[in-house]
């Protein structure tokens, strides 16, 4: 919930520092040299342009965008979009403007980038080097070889560069509906399969005599179904797929079919439960990943494409990484390698594209990214999105003593957890549950309906209310009690090695602590302070705002983070307290200090260096060496300086002190807590109704077998969409949103966080890649084109979304519609146009238009506002456009062999992989 953004795209080679706008073709008047009247021209009319904007008669050339003519980033974006049509002006990005705040500053600044020739805006292709090494150390990158390299990707990427500039072959209508029947009918089958084992499972163990005997069954059955549903995927993956290899094919085809159903297996194994132990890393070269030895991963994100993946001895993968080995891009899934090679660091919520690379010894900082192409040198460290280089160390804790012994030994104690204690329970419990629950089935046997019986009604809803609001207070209790029980043997700034009684107590605290209802409960109200304050957090000296956090906040450890006074905090915090190597970690303490406000999606690490009264920007990269930066913004990644608020935003402060605010707030207060109370009760009637489905399969079971719960999913599945549907659109009045602009503290900004709590859909996640997501984005009100591919889009703002036909969403892409900073509140629609692609993890803001056939590369942050032409090529955090000598997104270069080819898309549109 942030506005400030901006467009940032380094140009030129990495590590030079031209003007991010500039190119070397172009320019009016010839302006590359910046003689002193060619400045004057473009300064004057760049105020032309930029009076009309704002609306007055004459700007001057020293005046402050921001301090003096009051613009804020929206406006300046509308300036920006103006400048773009101009023929007689350069183009202008956002960061321009934050770098250059004056028509003078800007002007000179333009007219003084050196052009960057050639290798403008270009990155190393991840050329034909060799395969890494996966348990000897992996040879270092050579400057001779990163040279030959270039010459082999410079034939691919010509190639490739007429590759992407066609236009994909766009699915029909009625292909586009085939493979959704298709994906219904696996869908249907793979449910009765899994109702079949479950319920011939869970039969034999009710038949237990005795507590032990059902102990045992307990254990046996609720092995025999992990272990079946972890080797599904990779039975599935060796059977339709074979061996991953680099490659394009359509969506909506056969052979997309077959990798969608092996895709959506890998992304729903429990495996991921395991993520950051030997086990997770065994399970994915099963899969068929090429992974040394002593490699840690910690993302939960599992890879798809398997064997595309190399990495080589000592890596660590810290969390919230995505490195699927895939993409989708313009109608057609990629396929592509991303190798690391050893002792490699990858940072938390970074993004690795298809054709991407690491060389030994190599360095990736937080909230970064690699596109499509770059390749990071042996030794190297590099930040950003995209990545480029810099002096930064992001290794913070050495080695550990990780013997194979420890490694061995906690994966054994794992799997006995897992074995004799928490399948056993869920198994066990499950049939304990239902035993009561199937008396009331009785009158059925008596030659009475059971779903005309009242007593079927009540007793489920007495089981759901006890089973809701038990497990409610129960999980409020444990969280309260265990983590600090355990917190005790822990200590902070004490390096442990990795796989033992303290890392598993760690894990332990994490898991117990991070959990969703509660945020989702009490965020975006007053509640949420006193519930981080119970799980441990020191808030200091809490200036009670009503929205101080938002209802997605997660950490390492919540004993160890604290945040300021009146410090205000969006969605998507991730506090990170635990420093990991390959065989160690460290906890370290969080703070974040006073009278910050903290926008979307911001990984916040131990070692930040900001202080008091600091703006941090949607996706912006928190810096983590130099001075302390106090009273400044920072957007963008790699950061830079921004105001730290603007006129506009000052509007509502009279409404942010004395007795005004304290009657507001108490208003809100009220208002939220009923907001609170609708959750629950839309939570228990949910799970009221899921009970209610859950005994009508029981009751139909002796005449249905297996199909009763089978079809008991489905109708779960298709009540949880519909229901939820309606709660959502109900909190809007079954209206579409409009636009707002108000304080925090008006009653339309309440009735907008009433409907992102009462809002669930978590559960869309099951529809990604098949049209029926379509089907749910609709439902909830949004305007979605034709035969859009949804790998796993996320819209807060339903109804105030449009996105064209033919649009490519991948995995992990925002298009937000609301911004909030300190006491504001914002939102606006914002427009997709016909045929885009928005690349894995991009983030689209409010306010903004793409045109038709636009490509937002991957980690990519679209700022508010901005209006983005017809097949434009945009990239960056923030994002600015891409000329035309860039080497495309969709530039594929030849396979790391050196021999096989990429293979073109399939003649046959229904085509294999």
């Amino acid at each position: 919930m942030l506005e400030k953004s901006t467009d940032a795209w380094t140009a030129g080679p990495p590590g030079t520092s031209t003007l991010s706008g500039s190119r070397p073709e172009g320019r009016p008047n010839g302006m590359s040299g910046g003689p002193p009247a060619e400045t004057a021209q473009l300064a004057r009319l760049l105020a032309e342009v930029l009076a009309e904007v704002v609306g007055v008669e004459q700007v001057p050339g020293d005046s402050n965008f921001f301090d003096e003519l009051g613009a804020d980033s929206m406006v300046m974006a509308g300036f920006c979009a103006r400048v773009r049509k101009r023929a007689d002006l350069p183009p202008v990005s956002m960061k321009d403007v934050y770098r250059h705040p004056t028509v003078d500053n800007l002007a000179s600044a333009l007219t003084h980038a050196a052009p960057a020739a050639a290798s403008e805006s270009t990155y190393a292709a991840p050329a034909a080097s060799a395969p890494v090494s996966v348990h000897p150390a992996v040879p270092a990158s050579t400057p001779q070889s990163a040279s030959a390299s270039a010459s082999t990707s410079a034939s691919a990427s010509a190639s490739a560069s007429a590759s992407a500039r066609r236009i994909a072959a766009r699915a029909g209508t009625g292909q586009y509906l085939l493979c959704g029947m298709l994906q219904l009918l696996v869908f249907l089958g793979y449910s009765y399969l899994a109702a079949l084992t479950t319920v011939r499972g869970l039969e034999w163990v009710s038949a237990g005599t005795g507590v032990l005997d059902v102990y045992l069954r307990s254990v046996l059955v609720g092995s025999a179904l992990f272990a079946g549903v972890c080797m599904v995927p990779i039975v599935a993956k060796w059977t339709l797929i074979g061996r991953f290899t680099p490659r394009e094919f359509p969506v909506w085809s056969l052979g997309y079919l077959r990798w969608w159903l092996v895709k959506t297996l890998i992304r729903t194994s429990p495996v991921r439960l395991f993520a950051g132990s030997p086990l997770y890393v065994a399970y994915l070269r099963a899969l068929g990943a090429k992974i040394g030895r002593n490699v840690a991963i910690f993302s939960t994100h599992i890879p798809v494409c398997t064997d595309l993946l190399t990495i080589g001895d000592g890596t660590v993968i810290r969390k919230d990484v995505l490195f699927s080995c895939y993409r989708a891009h313009a109608g057609l899934i990629q396929t592509g390698p991303v190798t690391l090679g050893s002792n490699v660091l990858v940072s938390e919520q970074t993004v690795l594209d298809i054709n991407t690379s690491m060389g030994s010894q190599a360095q990736l900082g937080h909230a970064s990214s690699l596109h499509a192409g770059q390749t990071v040198p042996a030794g190297e460290r590099w930040h950003g999105s995209p990545a480029e280089p810099t002096s930064t160390d992001f290794r913070t804790v050495g080695a550990g003593d990780c013997s194979t012994a420890r490694k061995v030994r906690y994966t054994v104690g794992q799997l006995l957890a897992m074995v004799l204690v928490y399948l056993p329970l869920a198994t066990g419990g499950v049939t304990v549950l239902l035993a009561p629950l199937s008396q009331l089935t009785t009158p059925l046997q008596a030659g009475t309906s059971a779903f005309t019986s009242g007593t079927f009604y009540l007793g489920a809803l007495a089981a759901s209310f006890v089973l809701f609001f038990g497990a409610a207070l129960a999980g409020l209790v444990i969280q309260g009690v265990v983590p600090r029980l355990l917190n005790r043997a822990v200590k902070p700034d004490t390096v442990y090695p990795l796989y033992g009684f303290h890392y598993g107590l760690q894990r332990a605290i994490t898991l117990l602590t991070n959990r969703k209802f509660f945020t989702a409960l009490f965020g975006d109200s007053s509640a949420i302070v006193h519930y981080l304050r119970y799980l441990g957090y020191d808030l200091s000296r809490v200036t009670q705002t009503g929205s101080n956090f938002g209802s997605e906040v997660k950490h390492d450890s919540p004993f160890l983070t604290s945040v300021g006074s009146k410090t205000m905090v969006a969605d998507g915090l991730s506090v990170i307290n635990t420093d990991f190597s390959n065989t160690s970690f460290r906890l370290s303490r969080v703070s974040i200090g006073a009278h910050n406000f903290l926008g979307n999606r911001i990984a916040y690490p131990s070692q930040a260096r900001t202080g008091d009264n600091c703006l941090l920007a949607t996706k912006v990269m928190v810096p983590v060496d130099g001075e302390v930066r106090e009273n400044v913004g920072l957007l963008g990644s790699p950061p830079f300086a921004i105001p730290r608020t603007v006129m506009r935003d000052t509007r509502f402060q009279d409404l942010e002190s004395g007795s005004e605010l304290r009657r507001r707030l108490a208003a809100k207060n009220r208002h939220n807590a009923v907001t609170a109370g609708l959750y629950l009760m839309a939570r228990w009637i949910h799970v009221f109704a899921v009970t209610l489905v859950a005994l009508g399969a029981t009751t139909l079971y002796p005449s249905l077998g297996a199909s009763a719960f089978a079809l008991a999913s489905v109708l779960t599945l298709l009540f949880t969409a519909v229901y939820f549907a309606l709660i959502e659109r109900a909190t809007t009045g079954f209206k579409a949103q409009k636009p707002l602009y108000c304080s925090i503290y008006e009653p339309s900004f309440w009735r907008h966080e009433r409907f992102w709590k009462l809002a669930s859909v978590d559960y869309a996640q099951v529809f990604d890649g098949t049209p029926f997501k379509n089907v749910i984005w609709r439902l909830l009100g949004a305007r979605i084109g034709k035969r859009v591919f949804d790998d796993g889009c996320f819209f807060p703002e339903r109804t105030l979304v449009t996105i064209g036909d033919d649009c490519t969403l991948n995995a992990g892409t925002v298009v937000q519609c609301h911004s909030q900073e300190d006491g504001a509140f914002k939102s606006d629609r914002t427009t997709i146009g016909d045929g885009c692609t928005l690349g894995v993890g991009a983030f689209v803001h409010y306010g903004v238009t793409l045109a038709d056939g636009v490509q937002l590369a991957c980690d990519s942050f679209l700022m508010k506002g901005e209006q983005v032409p017809q097949r434009a090529r945009w990239a960056g955090n923030p994002a600015r456009q891409l000329t035309d000598n860039t080497p495309p997104p969709a530039a594929l270069p030849a396979h790391p062999s050196g021999a096989a080819p990429l293979h073109p898309v399939h003649p046959n549109p229904l085509g294999g992989i």
